[in-house]
């Protein structure tokens, strides 16, 4: 239940981003709004009232939201989408799937924010396993691996291949621990399954808390290389660099297995750091944040993906625009809208069948 109110929210959530920036776009071109619906077009359950010419309603389908500018499709309405300045109408294009986008660098930054950013030159050994070599040497979660018979290591792999190259034989490990540089003996084990671990522990950088300016421009980076990602992903998937399988689509069962399987981690995660403090155990481990890494990514694909110039989509609707910029020419609406019309029905017809194809052929999402 836990899992279906968060990936109903969130989905809903991201449409409704998306239609809120055409609507603060339309409303900062002089363009009126005769509605803005809060759920997916279907029956209007009840109207909360009228603010400048614009009239609020609850739909039955509560999934995200719509606009409904005037005169959308006739560019004789005055005052209307069609009737405005190309210029005015590429804004008002444009503040939809850039809403989207602006949604992940928040999410991302919010992200930096709380885990902190790398301390390059250090090793974290944030979880020690039980009665494992590592615990019954007396090593604990949080400390700081510096050498490793006498070899100093600074970059996690290396110290990895030192601890296989010594399997079954006793290993001095130089640690810090509040400050203090302490020495003890492990015996990594060859015994160990490869995810156990010879030693026991799970290594990982430390960090250090992220400035403002740190978060934010981390949050840019990561959605600006997530969204070329995806732009690369056709030209990768021609090139072979990535199979059919990987670039699939997706549907709601699809995105809801993602959002069940980010939701249990956190949920997980949360219970056994509370339980580690309850018990006055040290842990260096933090609660994980799958579920606000996946909207700051869907938020990303939601976004790109209408920027892609198929028509119907925001993308399509200003491939539409551009002629009539550089060229001082309008393609005919009536072109326009038989265009959008015919791509709208292709594109609710691949939603169908994605969406069958997720309980036909599910795609193997998380591990």
């Amino acid at each position: 239940m836990i899992s279906f109110l968060v990936f109903f929210f969130a989905l809903g959530l991201m449409i409704f981003v998306h239609e809120l920036g055409h609507f603060i776009a339309a409303r900062w071109a002089k363009i009126e709004v005769e509605e803005f619906g809060f759920g997916l077009p279907s029956y209007k359950l009840v109207s909360l009232g009228k603010w400048q010419g614009t009239e609020f309603t609850i739909h039955a389908l509560p999934l995200g939201g719509f606009i409904r500018p005037k005169g959308e499709n006739d560019p004789n309405v005055p005052g209307g989408l069609a009737s405005a300045s190309p210029w005015k109408r590429l804004v008002v294009l444009f503040a939809g799937p850039l809403m989207n986008l602006l949604t992940a660098v928040i999410v991302f930054s919010i992200l930096i924010a709380s885990s902190g950013v790398p301390v390059p030159g250090k090793i974290l050994i944030e979880t020690v396993a039980e009665n494992s070599p590592a615990q019954q040497a007396g090593i604990q979660d949080g400390d700081v691996l510096l050498a490793i018979n006498g070899q100093a290591v600074t970059e996690i792999q290396p110290a990895i291949l030192l601890i296989r190259e010594n399997l079954d034989k006793p290993v001095e490990i130089l640690i810090e621990r509040n400050g203090e540089q302490i020495t003890l003996t492990a015996t990594p084990l060859s015994s160990r399954t490869a995810q156990e671990g010879a030693m026991g522990v799970a290594l990982a950088t430390p960090t250090r808390p992220a400035t403002l300016i740190e978060s934010v421009s981390g949050g840019v980076t990561i959605t600006a290389v997530q969204a070329a990602t995806i732009v690369y992903l056709p030209v990768a998937l021609i090139q072979g660099v990535i199979s059919s399988d990987e670039a699939r689509f997706i549907g709601f069962k699809g995105i809801y297995d993602l959002f069940n399987y980010s939701v249990e981690e956190d949920v997980t995660s949360r219970q056994e750091v509370a339980e580690a403090q309850s018990s006055g155990s040290p842990s260096a481990s933090r609660p994980s944040n799958y579920t606000l890494n996946l909207i700051g990514v869907l938020s990303i694909s939601l976004g790109v993906f209408n920027l892609f110039p198929i028509p119907a989509l925001d993308g399509g609707r200003i491939l539409f625009t551009l002629p009539e910029i550089l060229f001082k020419k309008r393609i005919p609406m009536e072109w326009e809208n038989m265009v959008n019309g015919i791509a709208m029905l292709l594109l609710i017809g691949l939603m169908i069948f994605v969406n069958v194809m997720d309980f036909v052929n599910p795609a193997q999402l998380v591990p």
